[in-house]
């Protein structure tokens, strides 16, 4: 199981776009610095090689506990023994202590190395939900924000060929 987290701020990432001539688009906002912060991950069955794409959306910037209830979250879900593949974030080396202490027969950890964020397919689903699903999309406020973040990672998990595809970028095989 891959993992990682991002944030969403309510300014929004601005790309150029086409429009008729004459006809510039105007994006009407304002300089507003909230954000959301999102914990993913990318599971993949053991078998039938079959994908999954957890997630939660938090309000705070995630730390230690909010890791830990997430991974617990999975644990629920999966039902049986995951390896956990993480990025060496603060937070996920304090989480580990407390999650390889808790399960310690249902939790293995890989860490990627340093400084390696295009090993890690879960970067992926940042990547298409800031700079293709809400690229030049401005929201009214953090719940617009929250529910069109929610929407565009939904959209994702329900499309086996693209998780494949973030795999394959990472030239990671299945």
């Amino acid at each position: 199981m891959f993992l990682d987290e991002s944030g969403f701020m309510l300014q929004p990432l601005v790309r150029r776009t086409w429009a008729p001539r004459g006809q510039t688009p105007i994006l009407s906002e304002w300089d507003r610095r909230d954000r959301l912060s999102v914990i993913s991950a990318i599971t993949v069955s053991p078998r039938r090689r079959r994908l999954g794409l957890y997630f939660d959306i938090l309000d705070h910037n995630i730390d230690t506990d909010d890791f830990e209830t997430f991974i617990e979250h999975v644990l629920r879900r999966v039902q049986r023994r995951i390896v956990l593949v993480l990025d060496r974030y603060s937070v996920h080396r304090s989480g580990v202590a407390r999650l390889l202490r808790r399960f310690p027969k249902r939790v293995q950890v890989e860490w990627l190395p340093a400084y390696a964020p295009d090993l890690n397919p879960v970067e992926q689903v940042w990547n298409r939900a800031k700079r293709v699903d809400l690229v030049n999309y401005v929201p009214d406020d953090v719940l617009a924000l929250g529910q069109a973040a929610a929407a565009s990672i939904c959209r994702t998990r329900s499309q086996q060929h693209l998780l494949r595809a973030f795999f394959e970028r990472c030239k990671l095989k299945l």
